[in-house]
């Protein structure tokens, strides 16, 4: 039993069951036990990859996203460069190393790291320590300096704890965790359903509601809206709001049990992409896409990057530098499974590599979420 699990089970047993956006929040969070502030995740020896550890391609890309961003802006003389939830601090550093491809844009920068996870920072300060740039690094979003900002959310957003709701015969029960009769822990429902959920559903069927998700980026939008500049989202979800029980565990590079071991493995959820576009649209800011991972970073160039690369490498590291490329594009790998983003400021037109959202669209039923 790891200590978090009996702190979980003291919880329950004085409190009874709790939601699983709380069970998810202590797996993560706790600040003594939980996953993130308690280690590095990333890489072979980690339990997961994420797209800028597979190919400098990736960072490169968005580096040279936000340095166009930035020039569509109008070339501030100051910016914020944030990245949510920074991981190693790879992409930002593939992504400062592109943007001097862009004169003006390197020293117009003022870099940001939104980062909780005492391990993680220290992985960022080394990762960063050559980059040229002084950074600074937040626990939360609000206390980035006011100004336009280019914010960068790669994997971020499906980490945040979800609520879920099972239909039952009287309507939505929201999922929580308890002890089952062999003492284990266990999913069970509340005795009575939420009658704030008035959504048709057939038996069985669960629903999931990110309200931190929500939260996280109605704050982004208001800022975004009131200061200018624009965000960028990328995340494995769905474009559509729709039920399914996506809540999963990932530990050693293979799937788990989301109960077991709480606090040493990641839990993530699929990202809602509908529900972030209305929290964006209610806070008036202008929708860019969604589009897939792969459609993404073939029109930013992943391809011409690609050969640009393999002119200078060996036969192994062209090899390579292919096989990362199909990985972060192929339709059966990360291509469709991750979805891409935008919203930026009214006055923003238009954005690399994504489609902007007509207004009349934006304010349309499409956009609606059932939730």
């Amino acid at each position: 039993m790891t200590p978090l699990e009996r702190e979980i089970r003291s919880i329950i047993a004085a409190e009874g069951p709790i939601t699983v956006e709380r069970f998810m929040a202590l797996a993560l969070g706790h600040p003594r036990f939980g996953y993130y502030p308690t280690r590095d995740p990333l890489g072979a020896a980690g339990d997961f990859t994420t797209s800028p550890e597979i190919s400098q391609m990736f960072g490169e890309l968005l580096g040279l996203w936000a340095a166009e961003t930035w020039s569509l802006m109008g070339r501030p003389p100051r910016v914020a460069l944030v990245e949510l939830g920074p991981g190693r601090g790879t992409l930002m550093a593939d992504a400062l190393r592109a943007a001097r491809a862009m004169p003006g844009f390197p020293d117009a920068l003022a870099i940001h790291l939104v980062e909780t996870s005492p391990a993680l920072r220290s992985a960022q300060e080394r990762t960063l320590a050559r980059s040229g740039h002084p950074v600074a690094w937040h626990d939360r979003f609000e206390t980035v300096p006011e100004g336009p900002a280019i914010i960068l959310a790669n994997e971020f957003f499906d980490a945040l704890p979800v609520r879920q709701f099972v239909r039952a015969e009287r309507g939505w029960h929201e999922r929580l965790v308890g002890l089952a009769q062999d003492d284990a822990l266990a999913f069970g429902l509340a005795p009575d359903p939420d009658a704030r959920i008035r959504i048709p559903g057939n038996a069985g069927e669960v629903i999931e509601i990110n309200e931190p998700a929500l939260a996280i980026v109605g704050q982004l939008a208001g800022r975004l809206s009131r200061d200018g500049g624009a965000a960028l989202v990328i995340d494995y979800g769905h474009l559509r709001t729709a039920p399914g029980d996506t809540l999963q565990a990932v530990r050693s590079h293979q799937f788990a049990d989301p109960l077991a071991d709480p606090g040493e493995a990641d839990l993530t959820a699929h990202v809602d992409f509908e529900a972030l576009a209305r929290i964006c649209t209610q806070a008036g800011t202008r929708l860019h896409g969604p589009t897939t991972q792969g459609e993404f970073l073939r029109t930013l160039g992943i391809e011409a990057r690609a050969n640009q690369l393999k002119r200078r490498a060996s036969p192994g590291q062209a090899a390579a530098i292919d096989a990362a490329s199909r990985r972060l594009t192929d339709p059966t790998q990360m291509g469709t499974l991750f979805k891409v983003m935008a919203f930026s400021h009214p006055g923003l037109p238009s954005v690399p590599g994504l489609i902007p959202v007509p207004a009349k669209a934006q304010s349309g039923s499409e956009l609606e979420t059932t939730c």
